[in-house]
C-alpha cells in the first residue's frame, strides 16, 4: 500500500469534524506551497509562519497611541 493510499485509509476513518480539519490544513499546505513559488506571497508566508511573540506589546503600544492622542481610531 503507498502512503497515498494509507493515508486516504485514514482520512476515511476519521469523525466528520477531523476531516473538517484535516481539509483546512491541507488548504493550507497547497497555499505555503504555491506561496514559496511566489515571491509577491513572501510577507503573507512570513506572517503565517511568526510566532506572535510582538503583538501583546506592539497592541499595548497602540492602545498608548490611542489614550495619547497620537492616533485615531
Amino acid at each position: 500500500m503507498t502512503l497515498h493510499e494509507q493515508t486516504v485509509s485514514k482520512l476515511q476513518e476519521l469523525p466528520e469534524s477531523l476531516v473538517k480539519e484535516v481539509s483546512d490544513y491541507i488548504d493550507y499546505l497547497l497555499w505555503k506551497h504555491d506561496s514559496q513559488n511566489s515571491f509577491s506571497s513572501q510577507e503573507s508566508l512570513e506572517l503565517v509562519n511568526s510566532d506572535f511573540s510582538n503583538y501583546l506589546s506592539n497592541l499595548e503600544d497602540y492602545e498608548n497611541r490611542l489614550v495619547r492622542g497620537e492616533i485615531k481610531w
